[in-house]
């Protein structure tokens, strides 16, 4: 019988007592850690680890994907950003060039800042 880590105790637990956005704001975070610590990985050499944590951004990228709903102007130019993203992801896993991930942790970061805001705004709006 293994004992439970406390961080992951309280990792489930705002997973599941979330909101849908917080939840996306969460995502998008997820998204800046890993590629972040992608980055850190391949600066250090360490290969392994820099494909795990690119592969980590790129499973979060694809849960971004198909959360998103058809039908909306917003969620087309979505899908079309997460996928140049991904693609970009895959290239610097591919070439180990630190640059990629330099560029698609600006989209990322651009996403959560943008996320954050729009969430702040509604809760003093509702």
């Amino acid at each position: 019988m293994g004992m439970n880590n406390p961080y992951q105790t309280y990792q489930r637990q705002a997973v599941t007592t979330s909101k849908p956005e917080e939840l996306t704001l969460m995502l998008y975070q997820g998204m800046v850690k890993f590629i972040r610590l992608a980055k850190l990985a391949m600066e250090k050499q360490t290969i392994e680890e820099a494909h795990h944590n690119n592969l980590k951004a790129q499973d979060i990228l694809s849960e971004l994907m198909i959360t998103l709903k058809d039908g909306y102007p917003i969620s087309d130019s979505l899908l079309a950003l997460y996928d140049y993203m991904k693609r970009r992801l895959v290239e610097a896993n591919r070439t180990k060039r630190v640059e990629i991930l330099e560029e698609v942790e600006g989209f990322a970061v651009d996403l959560a800042d943008t996320w954050s805001t729009a969430i702040k705004e509604m809760k003093t709006k509702g």
